[in-house]
């Protein structure tokens, strides 16, 4: 008999706050709706703590119905002085209205919406060497000029 794959779990890893600049609409592009928001700077706290760096974005892509395909990248410094990238692929999605609420900048309710990502980690510094070798999913919140997330390791 074949061994049975271990079922995941998922364990508190770290937050992240990240300040938004203005969203760039580049209209009907070949590949969809496209927009961008900056990513102006930010925290990153728990197992890693540091500073979300500006110049990083989120690519987003937005969807005949108005999801959101989103595509993050952005780099962070740890108190340490290491540099990490982190790299953000996830949805999301909801009924038109909030979804126009939150495009719009209005506080709305996260159980109102889905939004979600997968979060992967590259970094040279050895000493976190192990957030590479780990996939992470993030349960996220719009603000009218942030995201925040809490990043949980999948065993």
């Amino acid at each position: 008999m074949a061994p049975t794959p271990p079922i995941p779990a998922l364990e508190p890893a770290f937050d992240v706050e990240a300040r938004l600049g203005p969203l760039e609409d580049h209209g009907m592009t070949r590949a969809g709706h496209r927009r961008v928001i900056p990513v102006a700077g930010g925290t990153i706290t728990g197992q890693i703590e540091g500073t979300l760096l500006a110049g990083g974005a989120d690519w987003q892509v937005v969807r005949a119905d108005g999801s959101i395909e989103i595509n993050g990248h952005y780099s962070a410094r740890t108190n340490e002085g290491e540099l990490l990238l982190i790299h953000s692929v996830g949805v999301r999605s909801g009924a038109p209205a909030v979804l126009e609420a939150l495009l719009h900048g209005e506080q709305v309710d996260p159980s109102e919406y889905y939004f979600r990502t997968a979060v992967t980690i590259e970094t040279s510094a050895s000493r976190l060497r192990e957030f590479e070798a780990s996939l992470y999913v993030t349960s996220c919140v719009r603000e009218a000029d942030a995201v925040r997330y809490t990043a949980y390791r999948v065993t």
